[in-house]
């Protein structure tokens, strides 16, 4: 009896059956087919993993197939799950984004101690991503916003990973990350921590901006090789081939030339068979959108958006295909040498998509305080990832030997590369305006890199223009300053002799 009571104070429920010690690595919540692979890839890497999904039934038919003798448990609650996990409880959620994310973490937060860790790796918008990690860390808990990518296949053997928000959660978690994602060719883990608060969700998003843009220039390039050159899917197929052997090396060129190459059932190739309506999911909007409240011109991915919004006008387009001229493509020359200028121009414009890109991530760290780890950044795409190419070894490089470097095309590599395909890319774009065939990507890379390059802009005219209408004011150049037109100040002038001398007040856009 006295130890009976001794083990009531102690807390210990005698007469009830004893709950077994924790025993899993890790846990995972969300069995779709990523949560799926991804725990399958931690088990094959020697961590036990606990599986939940809010419908049971899933749990059990994971156990009885999939995971089947492997170092995998389950739960039927969310409180059987919390009580198999080791401490510091590491949890990862891979459910559909938004309200479902905060629905589980309400759920868990009962059932979690000081210290824990939660681990968002859906695709949700990074300001969730902020909002989280300063309400959870308020009661005691650690939360990371991962940017998983790599689909299906990545999370069976190695996606890219970009965790970012509570940097004592890193420790914790790193050798399970590091060991479950993709390794570069140089067998470095292709996951490093991002930063603070939501910027790894910050950064897959900006990744899948960048994706939008990869994607919208290879459907270019195969554009212009079909209607400008008149080449059949397969001799497109053979062209994509060799790309992937040279600067073009990626997993999206590789993907192209195998869809080029799948023939439907009756012999015929099954991608003229598709609809050219694109879908999209909303990350490039996102992307697309930040850098207009950011001020910053990320050109390449807006036109990949609005390529893909102006092909769902597909009943429109048919129409004014009856209505609307234009000319038609005729290509005089050598194939082969427009073929290599194409190289060269979609090689540019994959450098100033990925400049961009750069450029959205140093002003977002500068506007959200971050402090992000640029060159680990670019090797986390390097790997297991959607845009995972051999150009983003380039770039790491770039970023470990300056990674205070302003522009990406300020590199040495980049800067010779890119001026090396200048005469390839202009002729491409001027070719393409001959024919009546839309490069809009292609032309917007173009367009910034000439207007990045230009010291005078015509912005001074622009500037007049709002004064004008507007009384917005304008600022005088340096050389032209004087009593009249001091430097720094905002000056309206009364350019009709009608208006008054009262001005608006200035803001930038």
């Amino acid at each position: 009896m006295a130890d009976q009571a001794v083990a009531r104070l102690a807390g210990i429920n005698v007469g009830a059956p004893a709950r077994p010690l924790p025993s899993a690595d890790f846990g995972l919540i969300g069995l779709a087919v990523m949560g799926q692979n991804l725990i399958l890839n931690a088990a094959d890497k020697g961590y036990t993993v606990c599986a939940y999904n809010r419908t049971t039934s899933k749990v059990d038919r994971f156990l009885e197939n999939e995971a089947k003798g492997k170092s995998i448990v389950g739960a039927h609650s969310v409180e059987e799950f919390c009580s198999k996990l080791k401490r510091p409880r590491r949890v990862m959620l891979l459910v559909m984004a938004g309200k479902p994310v905060d629905q589980f973490i309400e759920a868990l937060l009962p059932h979690l101690e000081k210290d824990d860790i939660i681990i968002d790796g859906g695709n949700s918008h990074f300001p969730d991503s902020n909002r989280r990690t300063q309400a959870l860390a308020e009661k005691g808990i650690r939360f990371v916003g991962s940017g998983v990518s790599g689909g299906e296949e990545g999370a069976r053997y190695g996606p890219s990973l970009m965790p970012g928000g509570h940097e004592a959660a890193w420790p914790y978690i790193k050798d399970i990350f590091q060991g479950i994602s993709a390794k570069s060719d140089d067998g470095e883990p292709c996951c490093d921590w991002v930063g603070d608060q939501g910027s790894g969700h910050f950064i897959k998003m900006v990744h899948n901006g960048i994706e939008y843009g990869d994607m919208q220039l290879i459907c270019e390039a195969y554009d212009l090789l079909k209607r400008g050159l008149g080449l059949s899917p397969t001799e497109i197929g053979d062209v994509f081939a060799k790309w992937n052997t040279g600067v073009l090396d990626s997993f999206l060129i590789e993907i192209t030339r195998d869809v080029l190459y799948y023939n439907d059932n009756d012999g015929t190739p099954l991608v003229e068979k598709i609809l050219d309506k694109a879908g999209q999911k909303g990350t490039g909007k996102w992307t697309a959108i930040n850098a207009l409240d950011l001020g910053m011109p990320v050109t390449l991915i807006g036109e990949a958006v609005f390529s893909r919004c102006l092909s769902a006008l597909k009943d429109d387009r048919t129409r004014a295909s009856t209505i609307l001229g234009g000319p038609t493509p005729k290509f005089e020359g050598d194939k082969q040498a427009f073929i290599d200028d194409l190289e060269q121009a979609l090689y540019a414009s994959k450098i100033i998509s990925y400049a961009q890109g750069f450029m959205l991530i140093q002003e977002a760290a500068k506007e959200y305080g971050w402090k992000l780890n640029k060159p680990s950044i670019a090797l986390m795409w390097r790997g297991g990832c959607i845009i995972r190419s051999v150009f983003l070894k380039d770039i790491t490089n770039a970023y470990r030997n300056n990674p205070d470097l302003e522009n990406l095309l300020f590199d040495d590599f980049f800067n010779k590369a890119i001026h090396n395909a200048q005469t390839g890319w202009r002729n491409v774009v001027s070719k393409s305006a001959l024919w009546g065939i839309p490069l809009p990507a292609f032309s917007t890379a173009l367009s910034f890199y000439d207007g990045y390059r230009t010291k005078d802009l015509p912005a001074n005219l622009l500037q007049a223009q709002r004064d004008y209408f507007g009384a917005h004011t304008f600022r005088i150049k340096p050389e032209y300053a004087n009593e009249n037109f001091p430097e720094g100040k905002d000056i309206h002038v009364n350019w009709t002799g009608r208006g008054g001398d009262v001005s608006a007040s200035t803001y930038v856009a």
